[in-house]
């Protein structure tokens, strides 16, 4: 028979473990990224430079957008569930090859820029909801155009490394028999300066950029895109992978804009 003092002792060893296992429970439980944040007191955000009217910078090289301003509201939400006074937002540029690398491995907590979710994709990272529907078509010069697919045919063609356009038009030339030649453009203004000065007929990317390059080039009137589209792509904010609660919080405020 125990004694009536171990009693006690052994009661309040087996609450201070059970209390123990329930904190560490939580603590599981709770976004790794908003925890990082917390901690840090900084968000950093990806952002493009020319994706206009999405996520570009202005003239003070300040990054601005439609995807901007969503990321802005996350931000603003994310600093109410911390009950933080403070948090520094942190721009990182990124481009269509590094964007996916630097979320996935923790650089970026949110990419804002104009990344079309796909089940390739999200084997890497996660993605919010849908924040804008466009479709993959082709620019190309009024003097020439290319208006379908079939136009394509004998002619060189340009996207830019790391988009789901490049790889719609390496599919097409794989499988679909289409003749004509693929150059990977590093970037969306390399990609345009082939076309513009005639160095490819026809340049592969998401119909709202194509129409805002025409509208920021110096003769606008020069250029048209494609009735024909290569795909629908549906945009939305990269986050990482495996963080549910986070994924919720950021979704909340899509739904609610």
């Amino acid at each position: 028979m125990l004694s009536s003092s171990i009693v006690p002792i052994a009661a309040r060893l087996i609450l201070a473990l059970a209390c123990a296992a329930v904190a560490t429970a939580a603590a599981a439980q709770e976004s790794a990224t908003l925890s990082k944040i917390r901690e840090s007191g900084i968000i950093t955000l990806g952002h493009r430079d020319s994706q206009f009217p999405f996520s570009y910078l202005d003239d003070a090289q300040r990054p601005i957008g439609y995807t901007m301003d969503i990321c802005d509201r996350i931000v603003d939400a994310v600093q109410a569930r911390l009950g933080l006074r403070d948090l520094e937002r942190r721009y990182v540029q990124v481009t269509s090859a590094t964007r996916i690398p630097m979320v996935s491995n923790g650089s970026v907590d949110l990419e804002c820029g104009v990344t079309t979710n796909t089940a390739e994709r999200e084997r890497q990272v996660a993605f919010t909801m849908t924040t804008f529907v466009a479709e993959s078509r082709l620019l190309s010069k009024k003097s020439s155009p290319v208006w379908r697919l079939d136009d394509l045919r004998g002619k060189v063609v340009t996207s830019t490394v790391g988009t789901t356009s490049l790889a719609h038009l390496q599919e097409l030339y794989a499988t679909h028999g289409v003749d004509m030649t693929i150059l990977a453009s590093r970037d969306d203004p390399e990609a345009f300066r082939l076309v513009a000065t005639d160095r490819a007929a026809a340049y592969a990317m998401d119909d709202a950029l194509l129409r805002g390059t025409i509208a920021r080039s110096a003769q606008p009137d020069d250029y048209v895109v494609s009735n024909e589209r290569l795909a629908v792509e549906p945009y939305a904010i990269m986050l990482a992978k495996g963080d549910p609660e986070f994924k919720r919080l950021a979704d909340q405020v899509i739904i609610g804009l």
